[in-house]
């Protein structure tokens, strides 16, 4: 079974970072894979744009190097490579001067009827100063959007001057706030498995479900993010959007449609349904921590600290929450949140844990009925298991078993897995709407994280230690144990 690949209208896409990490990483490949799949139309180009003084043979050169550093082996194809390196071009632009915005003009008026992107792949202190240029050097047409990475601010008051500061320039259906872990297959398909199946959205409230979990587990450090990471921290950098948006997802009444306007009224009813955490429970309702030196990957590494070069710092590397949602379907009902630097493993998953049965006909030589469970496993091995309580095989009495009905994306589908850049970056070409955060809902979360913050401040709470190449802290062990349940370990 394959997906039918749908070619876009030409377009031009212009990547502000055009020659950073992410474009190099991420960007770059992600557009080559739909070159490979035939998507991109003639005549569409990728433009580059940076300080930086290159020309357009060396950006195509540089384009060249990312591709064979960052795809996957078997995926280098020569020809196709050489097809979508013709495809790019290079303009060296100065956010803060005039420099090179008529070069960039230039070019793109030779495009005047395509579809226009501007993607900001850089720090979000310039996304206005780019905003106003690209209004002042008139390149918005009635086919422009402009894409922004986060953070949308570092709190309420600075993402309201933000949004403030695009909103002058871009209408709010022009501006694409991207949030790559809305664009993987598995988190889509949470909203398949809710809303194209009978057999869940019954089940699928207080009545049946005993809790929820979200896991996003990061092995890695902090690379080379001290800068950023420490004057952000984990709740800033992973929370406030990334997990928030996986909760939304979840929790979120059946919409209408999968009309954008209709998923994302949804999403911002549960974001301001979240019951407030203040410093009257902030002690109780989560955990900070930060790693300390361990072992990773087979080998030693360093302390947070340490990788700071000798700093002293209480940011967190690692948030544990126990969050409620104070609405009909979902009274009562403890979504554990926990994410994390440096820990046991790279993984994210989603643990929709159901209530056990309430009278148990089997006698104690039977065993121990387990709970079922829905596991949503976003990255690594996307996949879906559903755990289930059935009879041990063989004669001598009845013997329960828990075992799982395991889907692997890889295995069910026999084809690769799309990276979500993939997937948002020609939504945004095609003007859709549905993966992308709108303004309300990016304020509506920080509502919710900053009183967090301002208690974390006012109560002093510290971040708690665990060894790098763990779970995390004991403290958030005790979160959810101290209500009877269990964090799920694959």
């Amino acid at each position: 079974m394959s997906s039918q690949i749908i070619p876009v209208e030409p377009f031009d896409y212009v990547v502000f970072g055009g020659t950073g990490d992410l474009a190099e990483r991420k960007l770059l490949p992600a557009l080559y894979h739909r070159q490979l799949d035939g998507q991109l139309t003639e005549p569409t180009r990728i433009i580059g744009a940076s300080r930086s003084h290159l020309t357009h043979e060396e950006y195509r050169k540089f384009a060249d190097e990312a591709l064979r550093e960052h795809l996957k082996p078997g995926e280098y194809d020569a020809d196709q490579v050489k097809a979508f390196c013709n495809r790019l071009y290079y303009v060296s632009v100065d956010a803060k001067s005039d420099n090179g915005w008529k070069e960039l003009k230039d070019l793109l008026d030779e495009g005047k009827e395509r579809v226009r992107a501007f993607y900001l792949a850089v720090a979000p202190a310039i996304f206005g100063d780019i905003s106003e240029r690209i209004r002042d050097n008139k390149l918005i047409t009635k086919s422009t959007r402009i894409v922004v990475e986060k953070p949308i601010g570092r709190d309420l008051a600075s993402a309201l001057e933000l949004n403030d500061t695009i909103g002058k320039v871009f209408l709010e259906e022009q501006i694409f706030r991207i949030d790559h872990y809305l664009g993987k297959e598995t988190v889509q398909n949470l909203m398949a498995l809710r809303f194209a199946n009978a057999l869940y959205e019954p089940l699928w409230n207080s009545a049946h479900i005993d809790h929820v979990q979200i896991t996003v587990a990061e092995s890695v450090g902090l690379e080379s993010r001290a800068g950023y990471y420490d004057k952000a921290g984990a709740l800033r950098d992973m929370v406030q959007n990334h997990i928030l948006q996986l909760l939304c997802l979840v929790a979120m009444e059946v919409p209408p449609s999968m009309n954008a306007e209709s998923v994302r009224d949804e999403k911002l009813k549960v974001l301001r349904a979240l019951k407030r955490i203040d410093a009257s429970n902030v002690e109780k309702l989560t955990v900070r921590g930060q790693y300390k030196a361990g072992a990773s990957a087979g080998g030693p590494v360093k302390g947070y600290l340490e990788e700071l070069e000798g700093g002293v710092s209480n940011t967190e590397t690692f948030v544990g929450i126990k969050a409620e949602i104070d609405n009909w379907r979902w009274a009562g009902v403890p979504f554990y949140i926990r994410t994390g630097k440096r820990m046991a493993e790279r993984m994210s998953e989603i643990v929709i844990t159901f209530k056990p049965i309430p009278h148990s006909i089997f006698d104690d030589a039977a065993g121990r009925i387990s709970q079922n469970q829905l596991v949503i496993r976003l990255q690594p091995n996307e996949g879906v298991k559903q755990s289930l309580m059935i009879k041990d095989p063989g004669p001598g009495g009845m013997r329960l078993r828990n075992v799982s009905l395991d889907m692997s994306f890889a295995e069910a589908f026999n084809a690769r897995s799309a990276d979500a850049y993939e997937r948002l970056l020609l939504d945004v070409i095609r003007s859709n709407q549905t993966l992308f955060m709108r303004r309300d809902e990016v304020e509506a979360a920080w509502r919710w994280v900053d009183p967090i913050l301002k208690a974390w401040d006012e109560t002093g709470q510290p971040a708690q230690g665990y060894t790098a190449g763990t779970w995390g802290p004991s403290q958030a062990i005790a979160l959810i144990e101290r209500d009877g349940r269990t964090w799920h370990e694959s």
